[in-house]
C-alpha cells in the first residue's frame, strides 16, 4: 500500500491532525488559527469528520507513503453562495512538508478530483491563502485558475486573518468517444 490515496480511517486522525499542525506552523495567520484549537482536540475533529461527516458527500483522503500517512484532503459540496449543485470543493489539501516534491501531491490531488466527480460534481474549486504561491502554483500546472472570487478568514479570537482567493477547474467528465 505505499504510494497510494484512500479514504482515511478512525485511528488515523491523530495522524491527520498532527500533519495539518505542522504545514500550518509554516504560516503566521494559520499557525494564530491553529494554536486556537489545542492538539486533542483537533484528533477529535478529525476523528468525526472521518466517523460521521457533516454531509453525505464528505470525504476525507489520505496519502500513504513509506512511512503512513504523508497528506490528506477533504472533499465535499461548495458551500459558497454562487456555487450550484454541480460544484464540489476540495476544503483541505495538505502534503506534510516533509513529503512534498515527491509526487504524493499530484497522487491526492487526482484521487480527490476523481472523488469529487464520483460524487456527481461538474466544477470542483478551492479556496487557497493568497501568499501560498507553491500550492497555487501547483493547482494552475494541473488545470486550475484563479475565477476572481476573495475572502478574508479571521480566527475566532479577531487576532489573525487569512487573505484567500478561490481556484476552480472543470471537472465533468469527458463525452464518450463514438465508436
Amino acid at each position: 500500500m505505499i504510494n497510494t490515496v484512500r479514504l482515511a480511517m478512525p485511528a488515523e486522525a491523530v495522524d491527520i491532525a498532527r500533519i495539518q499542525r505542522r504545514a500550518w506552523g509554516e504560516d503566521p495567520a494559520l499557525k494564530v488559527m491553529l494554536s486556537e484549537v489545542p492538539a486533542d482536540q483537533a484528533s477529535r475533529i478529525w476523528h468525526q469528520a472521518i466517523t460521521r461527516p457533516p454531509l453525505a458527500k464528505m470525504r476525507v483522503l489520505v496519502a500513504i507513503g513509506e512511512d503512513g500517512i504523508v497528506g490528506f484532503a477533504v472533499t465535499a459540496p461548495s458551500d459558497d453562495p454562487d456555487a450550484g449543485p454541480a460544484t464540489g470543493q476540495v476544503q483541505e489539501f495538505v502534503v506534510d512538508v516533509r513529503n512534498r516534491d515527491t509526487g504524493h501531491g499530484s497522487r491526492l490531488m487526482n484521487a480527490a478530483v476523481d472523488t469529487l466527480r464520483q460524487d456527481g460534481f461538474e466544477t470542483a474549486t478551492m479556496w487557497v491563502p493568497s501568499q501560498a504561491d507553491d500550492l497555487r502554483d501547483f493547482l494552475v500546472s494541473g488545470g486550475w485558475a484563479t475565477d476572481g472570487a476573495h475572502q478574508e478568514a479571521t480566527t475566532e479570537s479577531g487576532q489573525a486573518s487569512l487573505k484567500l482567493i478561490r481556484l476552480h477547474t472543470d471537472i465533468s467528465p469527458a463525452p464518450a468517444d463514438p465508436a
